[in-house]
């Protein structure tokens, strides 16, 4: 579900013809073809054929047989599962072997627009720069930090600071390297690194399997030495409660983060405290700090509804207290300034949300700063000393405005007349960054379709913006060359959606001609925010068109957004998309035989509903992680994340909402019929959507279409939700996929 370098793969083919039979598991044959016109044979790989074990589930009266359902192993250890899905890689590398060298030409120029040897926009926090560095060659970051220089560390931060190097200035000290850590693993990747309030120690949540269960290691920031023993069988929430206190949160049996602990450095975690425990398996908790650093802030949310705890971080031995109450559909988001919280406030009249705060010593006495409005959606608040900082959209656009606020002490009151942060592109994402609390300069990151990644620093007292870091892109690119727009489809009830597009106007002709690939999520209030892919670039100098979907069940134009294309609603995110689809056609972007479509994880579910839906629309599709087993994984409690999901697919326990996923669920909806190229990818370690939901799409595609098209299914054993863990390691699988796309256009050159 998730619904949001791994182990070599075992790959038992060669480019000679051979047979294998494992426990009659599967076939993987090569058929021996005569030539009409030659007589001459030529040898075919068959695909590995799953064998069928009738499981019959009944519910309502409606019996549904599930003859792959033996392929979940939630141990990942069934050596008749394994050699499975080792033989569908198998499989996939003998199909794509043909293209390995195009592959191979596509991965050197992809990795060849990064410029290896590289360091992030330096960051001040307190006395230091902290920022990473990334080295030829290697897979992974370094986390490094430098001392302010004495002409800095006596004034205050200006968006016109930059961090000296040289001999003359403080050394760079590398805190921690992950290529080092990552040495003995085929994944690792560190989901949270949190420097504590006096800069001497360092926490840090490391996964070494991708199945996002973490280990939390405390280290001596400067010696890197271990600070006592490691919190196991974690999340990757994590955040200091003090120097001497870490506060952490760890998940249930199915993965859902469910408790809170105190863990004081120097001790055991099992003498650990338990600040709270959520026992409502439709709820999960997350935690994070204030821009303050004074309060700790608690959070149960499930999808319509989320309440507030908060821990003063000076008196951590006071525990949790109650911010914002547990209401049903009532959503909360907090954070703190001076002597008020400050509180993001959702409901169904303020859907849009509005920003209210109360007094520290009386949580209950909300003042209205910033009202509900139907056209606007208030996203996300970032809180300074002397300014709120409020994240918007409108008419499917994110929007940065700044309001300054009165001294500390002060009383505060509704307010207006917000500076917006202007941006050049017609469409383009804008994200918070990291800022100092305490200073007058806002960090924000931008991108567009055409706009490498930059960081910006922005002085909120005067306006100035200063770019403080652009992604370098090797190879000669030019933005220029580029063109992005913004188009609308009309979908059946007649709703306008929003699409964004790119393509290199020296090459694309727009006739009906052109190659296109389409994108698209749908779900979770997820806005899929057009940004820069480096790679994207392959397909767009080849004169490929990019679009980007922002169909219903996404955030992108503001809750309605959502609530529309979810629960009973769900399908509008399926016929959005095929109405996006038939837009580009019409509008000479593209033709069917031209038309590829991408998603992944609940994107995955979508591409799996619309091949079910319109297979004859499209030539190719990608589907990654695909959430492709609707019904059965939301009837399974047992399956992780499934009770936290019944508020955004519906409880299928419930008649009118089986039969509702039912008519959609990918894997309940194969049909006898022709389908387009497909490639489908799975993480065997993956939590949030098991492996065996692609393997039993693909099993019954494989039984029951009708074409002779290519479907390949490719599982890394080393990976999870998010693929394999390495920077070069990511830009591969992108060349493959980028090769099958070709590969299925038939555009690989001779």
């Amino acid at each position: 579900m998730g619904w949001e370098g791994g182990l070599t793969l075992l790959l038992l083919c060669t480019l000679l013809p051979f047979e294998i039979s494992l426990n009659s598991t599967f076939r993987f044959t090569t058929a021996s073809m005569a030539s009409a016109d030659t007589g001459k044979t030529s040898d075919k790989p068959q695909p590995p054929a799953a064998k069928k074990v009738e499981h019959v589930m009944e519910l309502f009266g409606d019996v549904r047989v599930d003859n792959y359902y033996w392929l979940r192993d939630d141990s990942r250890s069934n050596p008749e599962v394994l050699s499975y899905l080792k033989q569908e890689n198998a499989y996939t590398n003998s199909i794509m072997s043909g293209t390995k060298a195009f592959e191979a030409k596509l991965f050197e120029e992809i990795r060849g627009r990064i410029k290896e040897d590289d360091v992030s926009a330096p960051q001040r926090k307190g006395s230091y720069y902290y920022y990473k560095r990334t080295l030829e060659g290697k897979e992974y970051v370094q986390y490094c930090r430098r001392l302010l220089p004495h002409s800095q560390a006596d004034r205050p931060a200006s968006v016109n600071d930059t961090m000296p190097i040289g001999d003359d200035n403080p050394p760079e000290h590398v805190i921690l390297d992950e290529n080092v850590k990552a040495q003995n693993h085929g994944y690792y990747s560190i989901g949270a690194f949190k420097i504590s309030p006096n800069h001497k120690m360092v926490a840090y949540a490391e996964d070494t399997k991708g199945d996002e269960i973490y280990t939390i290691y405390v280290i001596d920031a400067e010696s890197g030495a271990l600070v006592g023993k490691p919190i196991v069988a974690a999340t990757s929430y994590v955040e200091w409660a003090g120097d001497g206190a870490l506060v952490y949160v760890t998940m249930d049996g199915i993965l859902r983060p469910d408790k809170v602990w105190l863990h004081k450095l120097g001790t055991d975690q099992s003498s650990d405290s338990c600040l709270y425990h959520e026992e409502d398996e439709t709820f999960s908790l997350d935690l994070h700090a204030s821009e303050s650093r004074n309060f700790l802030f608690v959070a149960s949310e499930s999808k319509n509804t989320r309440f507030n705890f908060y821990l003063e971080v000076s008196k951590p031995g006071d525990g949790l207290k109650v911010l914002t109450p547990r209401v049903d559909g009532i959503d909360t988001s907090v954070s703190h300034r001076g002597n008020h919280f400050f509180i993001q406030r959702r409901s169904d009249k303020f859907f849009n949300s509005e920003i209210v705060t109360c007094p520290l010593d009386n949580v209950s006495e909300t003042t209205l700063l910033i009202p509900h409005r139907k056209s606007v959606k208030i996203q996300d608040m970032q809180l300074f000393n002397d300014h709120l900082v409020v994240y918007e959209r409108e008419d499917g656009l994110p929007k940065v405005i700044v309001y300054r606020l009165p001294d500390v002490g002060e009383p505060l009151k509704k307010l207006q007349d917000g500076q917006a942060v202007d941006f050049l592109d017609p469409v383009y994402s804008v994200d918070p960054a990291a800022s100092e609390f305490s200073s007058s300069i806002l960090r924000f990151s931008y991108s567009s379709l055409k706009t490498p990644p930059s960081v910006y620093d922005y002085d909120m007292n005067t306006g100035d913006s200063v770019l403080k870091k652009i992604d370098p892109v090797l190879g000669g690119f030019d933005a220029l060359k580029y063109v992005t727009e913004r188009k609308w489809s009309t979908a059946s009830d007649g709703t306008q959606i929003p699409i964004s597009i790119v393509y290199r106007k020296d090459i694309v002709k727009l006739d009906g001609t052109d190659p296109l690939l389409l994108y698209g999520y749908g779900s979770y209030e997820v806005c899929i925010d057009p940004s820069f892919k480096a790679s994207r670039l392959s397909l767009l100098d080849r004169g490929f068109i990019y679009a980007i979907a922002h169909i219903r069940g996404g955030g992108e134009m503001g809750r309605q957004w959502y609530e529309n294309g979810k629960l009973l609603k769900k399908k509008n995110t399926f016929t959005d998309f095929i109405a996006s689809a038939e837009y580009l056609i019409e509008n000479k972007y593209c033709s069917k035989e031209r038309l590829c479509i991408n998603g992944r994880s609940a994107g995955g579910l979508l591409i799996g509903a619309v091949l079910n839906m319109r297979p004859d629309l499209f030539k190719a599709a990608v589907a990654g992680v695909p959430f492709v087993d609707v019904l059965t994984t939301m009837l399974d409690p047992t399956i992780p994340l499934t009770t936290s999901e019944w508020e955004e697919w519906g409880d299928p326990r419930k008649e009118e909402f089986y039969f509702y996923m039912k008519s959609y669920s990918p894997v309940d909806n194969v049909k006898s019929q022709h389908y387009p190229h497909i490639l489908i990818t799975a993480g065997l370690h993956d939590p949030r959507v098991m492996y065996s939901e692609p393997a039993k799409f693909v099993a019954k595609l494989r039984d029951m279409k009708t074409d002779d098209n290519i479907l390949l299914f490719k599982c890394e054993f080393g990976a999870g939700h998010s693929s394999k863990s390495g920077r070069f390691e990511k830009l591969q699988e992108d060349a493959f996929t980028y090769a099958f796309i070709f590969k299925a256009l038939d555009m690989i050159p001779v």
